[in-house]
């Protein structure tokens, strides 16, 4: 499962247990090696790792530097692809939901590996999938925005009913466009939830993002905000 720590990733990962036609047996994540952090999420690698261990599946990642040449990224991934087929991988999953350049482009890249990649959620009209989303018990919050696409005052916010009834029009509810990245805590498939709290709230570079911190225990911290 190619596992970017939020929501989609989670929810096509519930998805595919669910059918029970394919048995998915790791997540795939890309980290910037630097920072220790799941790319573009923001996301601390420890929390990544107490994710893992809350849906029960080994956790392989691929480390890059920031920013990453795609070259670079294109090779690295591939290198991970290879080590999948050796292991008796067939499938890749992804939680795309709509953005066919993004598609091609995965299914480009996989093209001749051996691999075939997988969209369980693909063409899910996304307001009704957000929905969904709350309504299956899938807990997240805003770890990253893209200021250009949404205000700043939304990040470390949960991704909730109350924040879906906020967006602006323009965005998607489930941000496919890139407008906000999340970090899903809780959820189907969770054995328990991730502790976190919420932690300093910065803005670079044309995003604003909310530094969520390992937590004592599992709480309602980053609901509060």
């Amino acid at each position: 499962m190619s596992w970017s720590s939020g929501k989609d990733s989670a929810t096509a990962l519930a998805a595919l247990r669910a059918g029970g036609e394919l048995d998915v047996t790791a997540l795939l994540c890309t980290v910037n090696a630097e920072a220790a952090r799941v790319a573009m999420h923001a996301v601390r690698r420890t929390l990544l790792e107490a994710q893992a261990r809350a849906v029960g599946l080994p956790l392989v990642t691929v480390e890059i530097p920031s920013p990453c040449p795609n070259e670079l990224y294109q090779a690295r991934m591939a290198e991970a692809v290879s080590a999948a087929v050796a292991d008796g991988v067939t499938h890749i999953a992804f939680g795309d939901l709509f953005l066919r350049d993004v598609r091609a482009y995965r299914e480009a890249q996989l093209a001749g590996t051996g691999v075939q990649p997988v969209f369980p959620l693909w063409q899910r009209p996304t307001p009704a999938l957000a929905r969904e989303m709350l309504a299956s018990g899938l807990r997240a919050v805003l770890t990253c925005v893209d200021t250009a696409q949404l205000d700043a005052r939304f990040v470390g916010r949960a991704f909730d009913a109350a924040l879906l009834d906020e967006l602006p029009a323009a965005v998607d509810p489930c941000g496919e466009r890139g407008e906000f990245h999340t970090f899903v805590w809780d959820g189907p498939g969770f054995s328990s939830p991730v502790a976190i709290g919420a932690g300093e709230q910065l803005e670079r570079e044309g995003f604003a993002s909310c530094d969520l911190l390992p937590g004592p225990e599992p709480c309602e911290a980053a609901e509060a905000r």
